[in-house]
């Protein structure tokens, strides 16, 4: 079913672009925007993980969100790129691919969109961009490659 298979692939590759998009538009926020949409993510990390928070002033929930802000960025760069190589290896792998070639071509293909996404951030107001972001993405990337990886060795031992 070859016909099947170009259909899956086109599938993901469009979804891939989709995500490619949307990691364009997050970076293409300012400092302070950016800065905010990971303050919100902070408190509600916060209303889900700790007791009584609803209870604390506006002031220290503002405090918490601050002190975990950093974790924050760095959990949503790993986890989107992890993303995108999920989708990037179903854009150009199929069953007869080899899992190292499954895991390099979708792991160069993601880690140069995230070089690509640092030299972004250079032009936007407020934003820099950070060879340890791209390292971080890139072990995102992998961390989903290698998860991907695991499943389709089990699946080719389990028949």
């Amino acid at each position: 079913m070859n016909t099947g298979m170009n259909i899956r692939r086109k599938v993901f590759l469009a979804i891939t672009l989709l995500c490619m998009a949307a990691i364009f538009l997050f970076s293409s926020r300012t400092g302070a925007e950016s800065t905010g949409d990971s303050y919100f993510v902070g408190n509600i990390v916060g209303e889900v993980f700790v007791p009584g928070f609803d209870n604390w002033s506006p002031e220290e929930q503002q405090a918490f969100a601050e002190k975990i802000d950093h974790p924050v960025r760095k959990t949503a760069h790993a986890m989107e790129y992890a993303v995108l190589g999920l989708l990037t290896a179903g854009a150009f792998i199929d069953r007869r691919t080899s899992i190292r070639a499954g895991i390099l071509v979708p792991w160069c293909i993601a880690t140069a969109y995230a070089a690509s996404d640092e030299v972004h951030q250079l032009f936007v107001p407020g934003r820099s961009g950070q060879v340890s972001d791209v390292i971080l993405d890139s072990a995102g990337v992998l961390a989903g490659l290698l998860v991907l990886a695991a499943v389709r060795k089990i699946r080719r031992r389990t028949g």
